[in-house]
């Protein structure tokens, strides 16, 4: 399976799908999705949900907390490819809905990195 570039809403990819991880542009492991579509971060938490464009979308607001995810096993660091295709022509987001990767991208950190992570000691 080819790796899958995810935009953010203004047309750049930000972040790479090699299912089920998601990468950042350097390679290193930021994410993963279920097979419902649904993105958490590498510490299993929740961050939104994959679209067919695809983006990373979530609601402003929730009313619900999703519990921790099981984390996949961490996979190897991927090398970007060397030519992305252009954006697909995407549509309006709702005023409630959030672009993860363009406004929210602290959600997705590498293991090593993000205030959320679990001290070493």
């Amino acid at each position: 399976m080819a790796v899958i570039p995810i935009y953010t809403s203004r047309g750049d990819a930000e972040a790479f799908l090699d299912y089920p991880y998601i990468f950042n542009r350097n390679g290193d492991w930021i994410g993963f999705v279920t097979t419902r579509r649904e993105v958490y971060s590498v510490l299993g938490y929740y961050v939104g949900y994959l679209t067919n464009d695809p983006r990373i979308l979530r609601k402003r607001a929730t009313s619900t907390l999703r519990a921790r995810a099981k984390v996949p096993p961490p996979p190897g660091k991927i090398y970007a490819p060397a030519t992305i295709p252009l954006a697909p022509l995407m549509s309006e987001l709702a005023h409630s809905t959030i672009d993860v990767l363009l406004e929210e991208p602290e959600r997705l950190h590498a293991q090593d990195a993000g205030e959320l992570r679990e001290d070493l000691g």
